[in-house]
């Protein structure tokens, strides 16, 4: 089964929806082979560099007020408990461009560190209240996830993978996804969101059965 998560690493919800659908994969790792793929998506493709300070950020994106925005900070803190992720809501005081980070988890694919190097960028990001622009810290972080950090320096330096993110963000963009986390499982059914461990365990069940019937259906007669 192939999955590709869909995500930007400053979507809170995006390391929800991993670990828990780690979860989800750990109950049917018996039954269903992964093979996933991070894809990219920028919720704020103009952001500038230095980001903005996140408060000021979602009141302009979203209308929301001060007690609304601590309210949600809130349930989203109790929802990446629940799946073991820890987000310090007192660190994460700005939001930040994401282009950098996207190239880096392009390069590393090929490296077959992506999924330790998005883990690591969620959780600089959200436990430790690090910048996703800054080259500093993605250069620590790809240390930190095993990748060779001269390397993953010349690829920050240069504009290297930055036609390939962009042209993966528009197929996914014409592909019909407007929100992420998006976890699209052998290109053909979505889930959407940062859904629960057993929503995701029941449609993954589902979806294996879908697939295995559409198999049989196409098998050619003896």
């Amino acid at each position: 089964m192939r999955i590709d998560f869909v995500s930007d690493v400053s979507c809170p919800w995006c390391a929800i929806g991993l670990k828990s659908l780690d979860k989800a994969l750990e109950n049917v790792r018996d039954e269903i082979t992964v093979d996933m793929h991070f894809q990219p998506f920028e919720l704020n493709p103009g952001m500038a560099p230095e980001g903005q300070d996140i408060f000021e950020h979602i009141t302009e994106k979203y209308g929301s007020t001060a007690a609304q925005q601590e309210q949600s900070r809130e349930m989203i803190r109790q929802r990446g408990e629940a799946v073991g992720f820890t987000f310090d809501m007192a660190k994460r005081g700005r939001i930040y461009n994401t282009f950098d980070a996207h190239r880096l988890l392009h390069w590393a694919e090929g490296q077959g560190h992506q999924r330790t190097l998005k883990e690591k960028l969620f959780e600089a990001y959200f436990t430790k209240g690090e910048s996703p622009a800054s080259h500093e810290v993605l250069l620590r972080v790809a240390g930190e996830a095993g990748l060779d950090v001269e390397a993953a320096r010349q690829v920050l330096e240069s504009t290297a993978y930055a036609d390939e993110v962009r042209q993966l963000e528009y197929y996914w963009q014409r592909a019909g996804i407007r929100s992420v986390p998006a976890i699209v499982i052998n290109q053909r059914h979505l889930i959407s969101g940062g859904q629960p461990p057993e929503v995701f365990e029941q449609a993954l069940r589902q979806i294996a059965q879908q697939e295995e019937v559409l198999e049989q259906d196409e098998e050619p007669a003896a």
